[in-house]
């Protein structure tokens, strides 16, 4: 009697352990793609402890959301920051996560300094190709084989398809891609290399990502994948036309990741503006609809649209190498701001207390049925 109820108590504990095993995010999906997150400074140094938990707790990938973009590293033309980078890089290191690095060239929350002389002109071609070789080079080699990937270039393509009017395309040109992932390829050749853009699920905006990346590759430029961020609202996009770019971009033989997502409840000032970081609209109390609250039938058509977007992901995990949210929880979400600073928003699947919402339970167990 003794050896049954002791047969029944190890099936129990097995029983339970393997539901544990499948309660998080990086268990459900092991096998199919990695989860990650970004992290801001608080986390990074360990002052939000709890974020520091649920990160540890669910996710096996990391990016920095700041610390690693230009003006962070290298605020002043040859003075390099490195504590906030190396603290994340070591904490990834210890939690045996894959690191990802964001963002090489970026024209926004790069420093001012990169394209001017010292009379405030711009610089000449080869001096920026020559700043952006260094920066590159003394970045990348700096974490060279600690880095699982970076996103090289970031945001290039405009929402028609065509070139973005950054500096580094009005001073060097279209080949100033092309630069610069032949610079960070040099740096580590065994560092996968990505594209990163929003609103890729545009048609003008795929179509102008493939075309540039098929001339790098024509070119033989190493390009390892192709980073959708994934900047959600409650209307758009479509997951028919974000499905299309899923498939677009794999045909071209990379690796998909869907980068940077989040999914705000909150209403939009104007149409189409994407994820563009330097929109900003002044605040108005009809742009903050839910300060005090979410209401239940606006979480719940959000968590419902969650599991679809998961849905999506689950049917492609031949294609998808990594899903990332930008941020942890709601409060380190950038949407509380962005684009009208001061708002309340609910962005993320981890509420302010850092308790689990409703979709995350569902989207668990549709991985686990995978």
């Amino acid at each position: 009697m003794k050896k049954l109820v002791y047969f029944f108590l190890l099936i129990g504990l097995l029983a339970c352990s393997q539901q544990n095993a499948s309660s998080t995010f990086k268990s459900a999906f092991n096998g199919k793609f990695l989860m990650g997150t970004a992290l801001n400074l608080d986390q990074i140094w360990g002052r939000d402890t709890l974020g520091i938990q649920l990160t540890k707790k669910q996710f096996n990938s990391i990016v920095a959301e700041n610390c690693m973009k230009s003006m962070y590293l290298q605020p002043e033309e040859g003075q390099f920051f490195f504590d906030d980078a190396d603290r994340f890089v070591k904490f990834g290191e210890e939690n045996g996560m894959a690191i990802i690095g964001h963002t090489l060239v970026w024209h926004n929350q790069a420093p001012a300094w990169f394209f001017i002389d010292e009379k405030g002109q711009d610089v000449s071609r080869e001096v920026l190709l020559e700043r952006m070789k260094n920066h590159i080079t003394t970045v990348v080699s700096r974490y060279k084989g600690k880095i699982k990937g970076w996103d090289v270039v970031n945001e290039a393509i405009d929402g028609d398809g065509n070139f973005r009017p950054t500096k580094f395309h009005q001073i060097i040109g279209e080949d100033y891609i092309k630069y610069a992932f032949l610079f960070a390829q040099e740096a580590d050749p065994e560092a996968e290399l990505y594209y990163n853009d929003f609103s890729m699920a545009d048609e003008d905006k795929r179509n102008g990502v493939i075309a540039m990346v098929k001339t790098l590759q024509w070119q033989g430029v190493k390009v390892d994948g192709i980073g959708m961020q994934g900047h959600l609202i409650m209307s758009g996009p479509s997951i028919d036309e974000f499905e299309k770019s899923i498939v677009a971009f794999s045909e071209l033989g990379v690796k998909v990741m869907i980068t940077e997502l989040d999914l705000s409840v909150l209403p939009i000032p104007k149409p189409n503006i994407g994820a563009d970081v330097t929109a900003n609209f002044e605040y108005m109390q009809e742009m903050n609809p839910y300060a005090e609250g979410l209401p239940d039938s606006v979480l719940q058509v959000q968590q419902q649209r969650y599991v679809d977007f998961f849905r999506l992901f689950l049917k492609h995990t031949d294609k998808i190498d990594r899903v990332t949210f930008w941020g942890v929880a709601d409060g380190d979400s950038w949407k509380n701001d962005w684009p009208v600073h001061g708002r309340t928003d609910y962005a993320l699947l981890f509420d302010r207390s850092h308790q689990a919402k409703s979709a995350v339970a569902d989207i668990l167990k549709m991985a686990k049925k995978r």
